[in-house]
């Protein structure tokens, strides 16, 4: 029995992970084979889920806010974690300025 080095197969996966060989020429399977969009969908669902969860945990928002956008993340409103964090801060920013609104006019009364 021969023995084979390895040596060329370790060589190419580096390259691959690079990024190298990996064009349209070199593609079998269809884009849904290759990595399914319901993977995608419930690696993402996962990560918003998990930044809400730890968000909640940390006082950082309340269990409306957190109810909220879980919603909306599970209707496909966040493409992804940074854009769900912006929003969180828009919400959270809207809601202390309505807040000084209503005092001021509490104020004013």
């Amino acid at each position: 029995v021969a023995i084979r080095s390895r040596t060329k197969v370790m060589k190419n996966k580096l390259a691959k992970r690079k990024g190298r060989h990996t064009g349209h020429g070199r593609r079998q399977g269809t884009k849904e084979a290759r990595t399914s969009s319901k993977l995608l969908w419930l690696r993402r669902q996962r990560v918003l889920r998990r930044l809400l969860r730890k968000m909640r945990a940390a006082k950082k928002i309340d269990k409306h806010i957190y109810r909220n956008f879980y919603l909306r993340a599970k209707g496909n409103q966040f493409k992804n974690k940074r854009v769900l964090m912006e929003a969180i801060h828009k919400a959270k920013a809207e809601e202390v300025k309505s807040k000084q609104l209503r005092e001021q006019n509490e104020a004013r009364k």
